[in-house]
This record gives C-alpha cells, sequence and structure tokens, in this order.
C-alpha cells in the first residue's frame, strides 16, 4: 500500500481524534479529504456544534504506508460556513461623519492626497501660501486630492444635481453672497455666506442654488382676489321719476283697462262685504 493510500483509509483514526476535540458532541460524516503533500493528508468530517453550521472538523495525518499518525485537529469553516466578514483595516472602515469630538484620525504616510510642500503642488494659490510662511506646511493637498474633494462636494449635498439646487431659482455663482475659495477650485466651488441659507458656512458648487439668492424676485400681488366688476350695496341711491304722458294710445288704454278691471273688483269686494254683514245681524 503506498503511503497516499494508507493516508486516505486512515478515517477511523481521524474520526477518533476529532471524537476527542469534540468531546461529548457527536463528529458528523465524512465529507472529503485535502491532500497537503505526499505525506500529509486533512480529513474533513461534519460538526454538528451549535452555533457553527457548515463548519468542519479538519484532521490532519501523516506518515508512511505503515506508520501513520494525527498532526492536528481543528475546526474550519466549509464552503456554506456561516462566517464573520473579512477583516478590514481601520483605515479603510473609516467614512465622513465617524469622526467625534477628541476622535484622533491620524492620515498615513503614503496618503495619495497629500504631498511634501516643498513639491510643486501644480497650485499657484498653495504655493504663494507657502512662499509667505517660509517653509510652509510640511505637506499639502497634492492634485489627486483636490480632484477628490471636488467629486465628493460635487455630488454632495450641496452640489448641483441636489433638489434644492434644481428647484432653485439662480445659481450661487451669480449670488452676492458667494465667496470663492482660492486657487484651482475657485472656478467651481465657493462657501455660502448668506445666514438664511440652508448652506450657510458650508462649500458650494458654482451651480448649486437655493430660495435665498441676493438677486431673487417676488412679485407682490394683493393677497385678496378682486373681481373686475364690484357691487357696492352699502348705500342705495333713489330717483325720482314723473309719469310719462307721451304714451301712446294703445298703451293708454290698456292702462285704462287696467284701472277699470280693478275698481270693478273692489266694488264687488265691498257689496259681498256689506251682504255679509247684514245677514250676520
Amino acid at each position: 500500500m503506498s503511503s497516499h493510500e494508507a493516508l486516505a483509509t486512515a478515517v477511523d483514526l481521524a474520526r477518533a481524534a476529532a471524537q476527542v476535540e469534540a468531546g461529548d458532541e457527536p463528529v458528523g460524516d465524512h465529507v472529503g479529504t485535502q491532500a497537503e503533500d505526499d505525506t500529509a493528508l486533512t480529513h474533513f468530517f461534519e460538526a454538528n456544534k451549535p452555533g457553527y453550521r457548515g463548519w468542519r472538523w479538519a484532521v490532519t495525518v501523516s506518515g508512511v504506508a505503515d506508520d501513520v499518525t494525527v498532526s492536528e485537529v481543528v475546526l474550519l469553516p466549509g464552503p456554506n460556513a456561516l462566517t464573520a466578514p473579512a477583516w478590514v483595516p481601520w483605515q479603510e472602515r473609516v467614512r465622513a461623519g465617524d469622526l467625534g469630538v477628541g476622535d484622533l484620525m491620524p492620515t498615513a504616510p503614503d496618503d495619495p492626497r497629500l504631498v511634501p510642500a516643498y513639491v510643486l503642488s501644480d497650485d499657484p494659490a498653495v504655493e504663494e501660501v507657502a512662499r509667505d510662511l517660509g517653509l510652509g506646511r510640511e505637506r499639502v493637498m497634492s492634485r489627486e486630492g483636490r480632484l477628490d474633494a471636488a467629486r465628493r462636494w460635487q455630488d454632495g449635498e450641496f452640489g448641483p444635481h441636489s433638489d434644492m439646487a434644481r428647484s432653485a431659482p439662480a445659481h450661487c455663482g451669480t449670488c452676492g453672497f458667494y465667496v470663492p475659495v482660492a486657487g484651482s477650485l475657485r472656478a467651481a466651488f465657493g462657501v455660502c455666506g448668506n445666514d438664511l441659507a440652508p448652506a450657510d458656512g458650508r462649500v458650494v458648487h458654482a451651480e448649486y442654488g437655493c430660495g435665498a439668492h441676493s438677486e431673487v424676485e417676488v412679485e407682490q400681488v394683493s393677497p385678496v382676489l378682486v373681481a373686475d366688476l364690484i357691487y357696492d350695496d352699502a348705500e342705495l341711491d333713489v330717483e325720482h321719476s314723473t309719469p310719462r304722458t307721451d304714451l301712446p294710445t294703445a298703451a293708454a288704454e290698456m292702462l285704462g283697462a287696467s284701472a277699470e278691471t280693478a275698481q270693478t273688483a273692489e266694488s264687488v269686494d265691498t257689496t259681498e262685504s256689506v251682504a255679509i254683514a247684514e245677514q250676520d245681524a
């Protein structure tokens, strides 16, 4: 029997070693092997351990044909095991807004956003400040750092694509409260100086805007709706009129007939009233 065959058939030896580590918990089915080298092979068994779903006992055996021994027994996650997420270094986990009061967040020596101050930064404003201060700052923002900041500001809350900017009457670039920043970012960014604006004291894109623009105009209209025709019934105008004597003959006859009819009806009513009174007497 070859060494590989001897290692592959040592299932019972590997199970017994796994059972020792598992204690009272039963060791599951044998699920496969993995060759480590010419003289070592690992046997895998299902682990029925609470909280370790999908994990397996890994027992490595080694030796030659007639002398196989157990090298190590460990609990390893299987392909479908429930495991913790991959570890991420803290400097890669930190996001904007995570820094709290008293927290320190040092930058890496090779941070691509920064370059030594003695290296030309290709930003005249930065270089001018460095000359004014002598040696200047130890490091200044590199071109990559400025581009990264510009992308972040443009895509942020005070960029040209925000809801506020889309509904604004005009852009910040034409506002009297817009204070442009210095350097190469001046063409696209500035600081809002309007205390009534939502971006007061914040870096804003030149194409951002809000309703507090310095040149905004509002049409002044009456809050009360006024109709085209108005009736004033607070006062009544009385006009005196005189009877007309120049009515046509037909109209005069009609008026006369109406008067006679009214007199006749009045006489009939009077006669009936007298007759009724005499009967009652």
